[in-house]
């Protein structure tokens, strides 16, 4: 199967190595996590562990913050199905970064990409829109630092400078970047110019000159090259970016989580029971064919997703080691390594879902008011 990695479009086996070099970024070195630590007093587990594993400009957002700079973060989530893991994962990072770094955090519902993209109605969209919410608000942001721009419901202070934006974007570009033929309807090519605007909003509301940090899955990396390269011209600095490889679905290690086979995703939503039920039937094993093979033989960490999801939900190095030595030489069995999983995931559900029954009375502050 050919690799695809794209906003669009996530297909088959991804070499990491090669998307380094084909997206021209930079590997996160030990240097950069020395620096890392020495602000923040620690490096999280998913920079040690690599699961963010690349940049683009982070050294100068670091040199800026330790001359005394501040920067602001800039996330967001196309709102048109429920929230999972792989969302979860990179917005507990993102936490951790505005609780680190003491910033605020822009977060941008792209009401309009989904409404122009996917097969559902304006209504659709707008209720998924609001189900999101509850989801990033229980997250745990601080609703002080955190700032909600619904693309549509915000249009009035975004659009004004989409366009200036869309100005400096050419069609071919466009169709390079994504693929998109003469078919794709207008208002999907005109996306980019609203998703660039994030990265500066913030300055020119607030008349400053921050840097803006993007933490993101490598798929969404063809935006934002487009969108540094626009931002400059239109005389605001390049937004720094961390990219995060795909938390693998529960089926294997090729491609990523989506919430479109919601039977074979593990969703925020999800009771104990349904979790049990999904990670027993649907985690690709990497266990021998017969218990006695795997005494013997062990099982292989590298395929079993179980183990490579408990990289993302087991923070304790020396409880991940173990369990991966154990595994390898056939002391755990698969089945007992998806129980350890269920568990973790069961514990982060359970208090996930306590918060976001709060979360509908919070909304209103976290939507951005001019």
């Amino acid at each position: 199967m050919k690799t695809r990695v794209n906003p669009y479009e996530v297909e088959g086996k991804i070499d990491y190595d090669r998307l380094i070099t084909e997206f021209g970024i930079k590997k996160i070195d030990k240097k950069l996590l020395t620096r890392i630590k020495k602000i923040t007093g620690e490096v999280h587990p998913y920079l040690k562990r690599e699961i963010f594993f690349a940049h683009r400009d982070l050294e100068k957002l670091l040199d800026a913050y330790e001359a005394g700079q501040k920067f602001f973060l800039y996330t967001g989530c196309g709102p048109s199905g429920p929230i999972h893991l792989g969302h979860y994962s990179i917005w507990n990072f993102v936490k951790w970064l505005q609780d680190k770094f003491n910033v605020e955090l822009w977060f941008q519902f792209t009401d309009d990409e989904k409404f122009l993209y996917k097969n559902k109605t304006y209504e659709e969209i707008q209720q998924w829109t609001h189900e999101n919410m509850l989801d990033v608000i229980a997250i745990g942001f601080n609703p002080k630092k955190t700032h909600f721009l619904i693309d549509t419901k915000h249009a009035g202070i975004m659009y004004p400078e989409a366009i200036k934006v869309a100005k400096k974007i050419t069609f071919s570009t466009i169709k390079a970047a994504f693929g998109f033929t003469d078919s794709n309807n207008i208002g999907s090519i005109f996306y980019t110019s609203m998703q660039t605007v994030p990265i500066f909003l913030p300055n020119i509301l607030n008349k400053k000159s921050e840097y803006c940090l993007i933490p993101l899955a490598i798929d969404q990396d063809p935006h934002f090259r487009i969108s540094r390269d626009v931002v400059e011209k239109l005389g605001h600095k390049k937004p720094a970016i961390l990219h995060s490889k795909f938390m693998s679905p529960l089926t294997g290690i090729k491609g990523k989580s989506s919430s479109s086979d919601s039977s074979k995703t593990i969703l925020m939503t999800d009771n104990a029971k349904t979790v049990k039920k999904k990670i027993n039937k649907y985690a690709f094993s990497g266990g021998r064919d017969t218990i006695k093979e795997h005494r013997k033989k062990g099982g292989n960490v590298e395929v079993d997703v179980a183990c490579q999801w408990l990289k993302y939900f087991e923070h304790d190095d020396e409880k991940l080691v173990d369990i991966y030595n154990k595994y390898s030489k056939g002391e755990l069995l698969s089945g007992e390594v998806k129980t350890i999983l269920i568990n973790k995931i069961n514990t982060i559900l359970s208090e996930h879902q306590k918060q976001r029954e709060n979360a509908d009375k919070q909304i209103d502050k976290f939507l951005f008011k001019n």
